[in-house]
């Protein structure tokens, strides 16, 4: 059995356990959709929980994340120990609480959502390891001082993205979202054969 130790050093080099382009709206959906095949499996600790320190749930229809701690804490050894999450091109109005409890957050991607406060972003301010976040293309962005305020809100970043997501960047998303995300129902009807 691997220790606390050598699971974090093996487990930043894991690839990403990745549901992005799954179509998911709800969390409880991760429990029965397969995710993304990589170059490399992700290894899985003796009682089946997979062992990454990364999770990629971008580009989905996701609004809320309602039972985010109980649904990693299914899949994943160590939840606790994220690294990096990406919510990137989701329907997000705000920045979750659940976020703020992963304190070994390094990397979050929130750009292309729907955040419109920047308020929100105060909520990251509780992060001591937050070193790279994205939030282009949200609403915050055309608030006047956003990049002042951003910066000044999380002084530990060494990374903050400030370059927009173009509105082709944004119509090719939703393009893809209305040609390839099926109804659940579909899905399930098609798997049967």
């Amino acid at each position: 059995m691997c220790t606390r130790w050598h699971y974090s050093k093996a487990s930043l080099q894991a690839p990403p356990l990745d549901y992005s382009f799954r179509g998911i709206s709800f969390m409880q959906d991760l429990l029965t959709e397969e995710p993304r095949p990589g170059l490399k499996t992700i290894k899985q600790s003796e009682s089946g929980r997979l062992l990454t320190q990364a999770v990629w749930l971008n580009n989905n229809t996701l609004n809320e994340l309602t039972d985010f701690p109980e649904i990693l804490g299914k899949l994943l050894e160590y939840p606790e120990d994220i690294y990096w999450i990406d919510l990137s091109f989701n329907d997000l109005s705000n920045i979750d609480p659940v976020l703020t409890t992963y304190y070994n957050l390094h990397n979050l991607n929130l750009h292309g959502n729907s955040i419109q406060s920047l308020s929100e972003v105060d909520k990251l301010a509780v992060l001591p390891h937050l070193r790279s976040l994205t939030l282009h293309g949200n609403p915050i962005e055309e608030e006047k001082g956003y990049r002042s305020y951003v910066v000044s809100t999380l002084p530990n970043l060494k990374s903050f993205d400030f370059s927009g997501v173009t509105k082709q960047d944004r119509s090719t998303a939703n393009v893809w979202r209305r040609m390839n995300i099926k109804p659940k129902v579909v899905r399930k009807k098609r798997d049967n054969f």
